[in-house]
């Protein structure tokens, strides 16, 4: 089968034929159709993300795609239903085999690529706002890289959850996205003072971010008494030192937070939040925002997009129908 492979940190990634993987008995087959990329793809291939697979390995994070084979211990689904998945990475192939305890069935109705697009970000967003930070109706939601893959969801969530948002990106275009997805006020991350913008709104009750940098020092200072911050990612390159002086003046909580960590640890909650956000996708409340869609031969192209920071929501590699 085809699968686009790192075979050396910082090098492009490799189109190889590799094997066709035999599902184990708790396992099935998937045939995939779609996979999502992610930031932490440019971490994975640079061979600095928080896990490291030994070389060689496939690259691609989360993937839809359709059962083909069922391991002999697995009842939870069949073949010919269609899935999601957050597989950490093995998603740039035809084929993967994946516990089927990680694996979520999705309507017929559902286009295979806003089903790949459809994981990460709405359940990075959902777990981050609803579990982990308890997020009320009526409270400032503050989102940094709004118009990003993990960013755009969380202002259509907050939204949707009944929060004030403000949304941080970099440029009108992509503040203009940001406000299509409910963004109640937009901050240009380029120009003026990101802190006293956001006091001047009323400071931030939560605040969402996967940048890192000095847009969180700005946010911290421009958070509100028992305010909780969540940094989910770096995507600046920098990842900040909280002053602990800080959080005990003002009350303030930091909250740890890595939503792939629940695939092993407790996936019951990554899928009870996933099945309510393909409730409310189904009801129309929420739809994945695709920029690009590249075939898997250009897959070095699509992570380009990403690097660049060209593309906005997510970039889909398709394999199938």
């Amino acid at each position: 089968m085809r699968a686009m492979q790192v075979t050396q940190h910082g090098n492009p990634l490799e189109l190889c034929d590799i094997p066709r993987p035999e599902p184990l008995p708790k396992q099935v087959l998937v045939r995939i159709a779609a996979c999502a990329l992610n930031f932490g793809d440019l971490l994975l291939l640079k061979g600095t993300y928080q896990e490291k697979p030994p070389l060689p390995f496939t690259l691609g994070m989360e993937i839809s795609g359709t059962v083909e084979e069922v391991g002999s211990e697995v009842t939870s689904l069949q073949v010919g239903q269609k899935v999601i998945s957050y597989i950490g990475f093995g998603g740039m192939a035809d084929y993967a085999a994946i516990d089927a305890d990680i694996c979520l069935a999705i309507p017929d109705t559902m286009p295979m690529t806003d089903a790949a697009a459809f994981p990460v970000g709405y359940g990075t967003a959902h777990l981050a706002l609803d579990h982990r930070a308890r997020l009320q109706p009526g409270e400032r939601l503050l989102v940094l890289g709004a118009s990003g893959g993990v960013g755009l969801t969380a202002v259509e969530l907050g939204k949707l959850m009944g929060a004030e948002v403000i949304a941080v990106a970099r440029g009108a275009e992509k503040l203009a996205i940001a406000k299509a997805a409910g963004a109640d006020h937009l901050i240009d991350s380029e120009t003026g003072d990101l802190r006293e913008q956001v006091k001047a709104l009323g400071g931030a009750d939560v605040v969402y971010d996967p940048v890192g940098g000095d847009q969180f020092k700005a946010a911290l200072r421009a958070t509100n008494p028992e305010g909780r911050l969540i940094p989910l990612g770096f995507a600046s390159g920098d990842v900040p030192q909280i002053p602990a002086n800080i959080l005990l003046v003002k009350n303030l909580t930091v909250i740890g937070y890595y939503w792939g960590g629940y695939a092993k640890t407790n996936p019951t909650v990554l899928n009870d939040s996933l099945a309510k956000l393909l409730n409310w996708y189904e009801t129309g409340k929420i739809k994945p925002h695709v920029s690009h869609t590249l075939p898997l031969d250009q897959a070095n192209e699509a992570l380009d997009l990403l690097r660049t920071r060209k593309a906005t929501g997510k970039v889909v590699i398709t394999l199938s129908e």
